[in-house]
Order: C-alpha cells, then structure tokens, then sequence
C-alpha cells in the first residue's frame, strides 16, 4: 500500500477513516483538467479530460462509491462528461464552495468525515478544511497544499483524481481485486 504524501497542515487520515469515504467530490479546472480554458473560434469552449480519471471514476463506482462535482465555472462540456461517467451531484458555477458543500452532504446524507475533495485554488479551502480527506494536485497554490491531507503524484488533468481514488480503494482493501479483475470488476 502507498501512503499518501504528506504536507504540512493537517495529518493524513488513517487507513480505517479513508475506507469509510463514501462520497469523492472533485473540482473540475485544475483537478480533472490541466487549468487552462480553451475556446473555439465560435466561442464555445472545450477541455481535456484523462481517461485514467475517467477510469477511477468507474472503479470508484462499481466499489459503491459515489461522486461528485463541485466547480466555480460551468459548461456543456463538464455537464456531458459527468453524465457520461454517471457522477452523483454536479455542481457548477458555484462559487461559495462552502454553502455547496453544506447542501451536498444535506441531499446525499453524509457527515464531512464521509467526503474526500480534491481541489486547486483558494475557492476549494473551505471544502479542503470540512472533508474528511483533502487532497490536490502538484500545481496547487501554497494555501491549498498548506491544508491538504494528500498531493497527487500525477499532475492536475493527467490523472490525479485517479491517485486519490487508487488511495481511497487502498484503504477499503478492493484495490487489488481491481487489479486482479484487470478493470473490469
């Protein structure tokens, strides 16, 4: 087993209290994409999400778990792909994560201790401070990593998410039936 990276601020969870995550909530820019915007020259914007995200998401899923958005900008494109990767909550444009937060646990019946996050920039440090695990990306701004419990080893769009559910799955024991599955359990 891996043991998260740890950063000054908080202590990483143990094992048991990272097994009873339920519910992984992650931003969107900076987490599952690399942070830059692109736009089309119609206007329209697009963005790059890692298939290896994509694949922890299901891993997460097919293990119970369930998951989430929660960003300050919105779009089509984050509407679709959460769609596509049947996610629990999402939760765009909003930019007092914190009241977010509070209505997310309210509607999925959760405790923070029941929520891993995943965020970047300061907008995230509310949720970072409440959830039972707090992780982020290489990239993060010194606020952020002064608070987190876990830094991704991978970097933001390229397959960071997929470390925190690597750890979260750790934890609950399944991982290695994942691998022993080859993905498809």
């Amino acid at each position: 087993m891996t043991v998260p990276t740890p950063v000054p601020g908080r202590a990483c969870p143990d094992r048991s209290a990272l097994a009873a995550i339920e519910f992984l909530l992650l931003d969107v820019d900076g987490v599952l994409t690399d942070g830059r915007v692109h736009f089309h020259a119609d206007g329209t914007e697009y963005k790059a999400f890692h298939v290896h995200d994509a694949a922890g998401l299901v891993y997460w899923h097919r293990q119970g778990g369930r998951s989430g958005l929660l960003s300050g900008r919105g779009g089509e494109v984050v509407e679709r792909r959460a769609r596509e990767l049947g996610m629990h909550e999402v939760l765009l444009r909003r930019i007092d994560k914190g009241t977010a937060f509070r209505e997310l646990l309210a509607r999925q019946q959760l405790q923070p201790h029941q929520v891993a996050y995943m965020g970047d920039d300061l907008l995230d440090l509310p949720v970072l401070r409440a959830a039972g695990f707090a992780a982020t990306v290489p990239e993060a701004r010194p606020e952020v990593l002064a608070v987190a419990q876990f830094v991704a080893r991978r970097p933001a769009g390229f397959g960071a998410a997929r470390d925190v559910v690597e750890e979260l799955l750790r934890a609950r024991g399944v991982w290695d039936d994942v691998v022993r599955a080859e993905g498809r359990a």
